[in-house]
């Protein structure tokens, strides 16, 4: 496996494969964006199906690779730790940003979350390929003012996985909790509340207080929902089948996946993704 560096504060590429090469790291952050084609992003041991519209965003020292199925034009833009602590990025709350880039690790598939932000990112994209093109008068000023505005939209859309009180303040120790929890949310005897005090060498009355002081909620709930938010994930973004998620997310059957999706969303995974298709939201997030 090979890790690859960046030598400037960022860089933009475009570039068509057929195949991806091995997989790899990162020393930098690595922005994907879907030009055209589809196949599967892989990260560590999971895929998650890409097509034209999606964008990924890859930490730094992520396993990862693509499985091109169909011949597929990548928008690359990687920028590192440097770019987002210097003066480049005018936002008040670089902490705060560079935090929620930080754990970002395990955020599945497409990052971006609603249709506004899907066309802004679109918009954005291809004036930094024209400006790239063109290499017209203020080219490089106007390109790093869009990477500004394209960072500060991905850090948007990572946010809303994350707790509100969560942020580049909180004890290390949460953030090593949420971050096992979200890495391990396949296997669910490894989130078990022994499990979690085994790794981390706390008391289970200990832990459920210390959750919910930082977090807001009881670790159960987080963990519900955000397993619920990667399930309604793959079933508005990808065409896997019921009984793929259920070993995906490693319930015991296909009842037990239903059961627990009607607690959380009072129906069914199978009428949830029906009323997404029919609602015309499918079909706007895939052009």
């Amino acid at each position: 496996m090979r890790e690859k560096n960046l030598y400037e504060p960022f860089s933009i590429s475009v570039r068509t494969l057929e195949e991806c090469p091995i997989e790899h790291t990162h020393s930098f952050f690595q922005l994907v964006y879907i030009l055209s084609g589809h196949g599967k992003h892989c990260v560590s041991e999971h895929k998650f199906p890409y097509q034209p519209g999606h964008l990924f965003l890859i930490s730094p020292q992520i396993r990862h690779s693509f499985e091109v199925e169909r011949t597929t034009q990548f928008f690359f833009l990687q920028f590192n730790n440097i770019y987002i602590q210097s003066n480049a990025l005018q936002t008040e709350n670089i902490q705060r940003l560079e935090f929620i880039l930080q754990n970002a690790n395990h955020r599945p598939g497409c990052i971006l979350k609603n249709q506004t932000d899907r066309s802004l990112v679109g918009a954005l994209i291809e004036a930094l390929v024209r400006e790239a093109v063109n290499r017209d008068l203020y080219d490089r000023e106007i390109t790093q003012q869009l990477v500004n505005t394209m960072i500060v939209v991905v850090a948007r859309n990572i946010a809303k996985y994350m707790p509100e009180k969560i942020n580049g303040g909180s004890e290390e120790k949460i953030v090593d909790i949420l971050n096992y929890i979200q890495s391990n949310i396949y296997e669910p005897d490894r989130i078990r509340a022994e499990a979690i005090c085994s790794r981390f060498g706390i008391s289970a009355n200990y832990l459920g207080r210390y959750f919910k002081k930082h977090c807001g909620e009881t670790m159960q709930s987080y963990i519900a929902q955000y397993k619920t938010t990667l399930i309604t994930h793959r079933l508005e973004h990808s065409d896997r089948r019921i009984n793929e998620l259920v070993v995906e997310f490693g319930f015991t059957d296909e009842s037990h996946l239903n059961r627990f999706f009607k607690r959380q969303k009072g129906i069914s995974p199978k009428t949830y993704r029906q009323q997404f298709l029919n609602s015309g939201l499918g079909r706007k997030a895939s052009l």
